[in-house]
């Protein structure tokens, strides 16, 4: 392979080329071999320096150690530049390493950071880590959670209103499995694409929320931007004074909250409150009542119905993993 890579010019390429297919077609700018000095090699013969031991996980990891080794609580607090990238995700390997997948309790590893956080604040996170961020934070937060927690808000010297501002940016929680975040303003767009069993809240959301979602619940208080849950076959949205319009209708239909909606929500805008002093949270709670008829339960239609089994079975006292409730289950997945 390595006499190979690089020589373009040892390719035949005659017959894709003059394929009917590929007519008018001109490669010549990709096979063509390049114009470098007799001798320069074709191929990687160096390896990149990532700079990785300037990472801030490794001052996590050293401070987590009593964690780490002996499941003691501890709390961290330093600073965060944006050139802090994935931040908490080594120290969330070295925890997975020791622990294995059901992690730590929460909140075992306590971790306040203060400034601007890079890509990827808290990406692949598990249980037992959480991470405050006082500031805001780039693209990719919360990226593939695994079971932590995560919360955001502006610093408490910020002299603006966090629901009118963004705090973090695009692509949040993207592909998370587990764990919680909790937002105190706006995000970018495709909050909580291929979310599969996260919770999130988040006071506003760009184009594309909640695309392709499979599972985990996700709250909205704020505008959402167009097409949101977007080939959402899973898991649930709770939005606030939702613009019908903004949602691709093709797989979820739009409900009011009945009572258990309302009870998962209620316990989450007081989580979202004690976690990040949100005052959207703090305004909504002080007439619970009248706030609840705000809010719009965006559901999955295939979903909705494996859920309905679901409950009936476990009203029947049935074991929900046996072959009886799977049999319902999967009719009722078929309509």
């Amino acid at each position: 392979m390595a006499e190979a890579i690089g020589h373009v010019e040892a390719l035949d390429v005659a017959q894709a080329v003059a394929h009917w297919k590929a007519a008018g077609l001109d490669l010549s700018g990709v096979l063509s071999p390049p114009d470098v000095p007799a001798g320069t090699p074709l191929r990687r013969t160096t390896v990149q320096d990532h700079g990785l031991e300037k990472a801030l996980d490794h001052t996590l990891v050293e401070l987590a150690a009593d964690a780490l080794e002996r499941r003691e609580q501890v709390r961290i607090s330093l600073p965060v530049r944006n050139v802090n990238r994935t931040v908490g995700t080594l120290l969330g390997h070295e925890l997975t390493k020791r622990w294995g997948l059901d992690g730590l309790p929460d909140d075992t590893i306590d971790i306040t950071l203060t400034g601007s956080a890079g890509q990827s604040f808290g990406a692949f996170v598990p249980r037992g880590i959480t991470l405050r961020l006082l500031g805001d934070a780039n693209d990719y937060l919360g990226k593939g959670l695994s079971g932590g927690r995560i919360a955001v808000r502006p610093d408490r010297a910020a002299g603006f209103a966090a629901e009118q501002n963004i705090i973090a940016g695009n692509v949040i929680g993207y592909g998370a499995t587990g764990g919680q975040i909790f937002l105190r303003g706006q995000v970018g767009e495709r909050f909580c694409v291929r979310n599969s069993g996260a919770t999130a809240v988040v006071e506003g959301v760009g184009d594309h929320g909640c695309e392709y979602m499979t599972g985990g619940v996700v709250v909205v208080l704020g505008r959402t931007g167009r097409n949101f849950a977007a080939g959402m076959s899973g898991g649930v949205a709770y939005v606030l004074d939702l613009r019908a319009g903004r949602v691709n209708p093709e797989l979820v239909d739009l409900q009011p909250l009945d009572g258990d909606d309302a009870a998962v929500l209620e316990e989450l805008l007081r989580a979202h409150r004690e976690e990040t002093e949100s005052a959207v949270a703090w305004r909504l709670l002080q007439d619970w009542p009248a706030a609840l008829e705000r809010f719009t339960t965006v559901m999955p239609r295939d979903y909705a119905r494996v859920v309905a089994v679901r409950r009936q079975a476990e009203a029947e006292g049935l074991d929900l993993d046996g072959d009886v409730v799977w049999s319902r289950i999967m009719e009722a997945a078929h309509g």
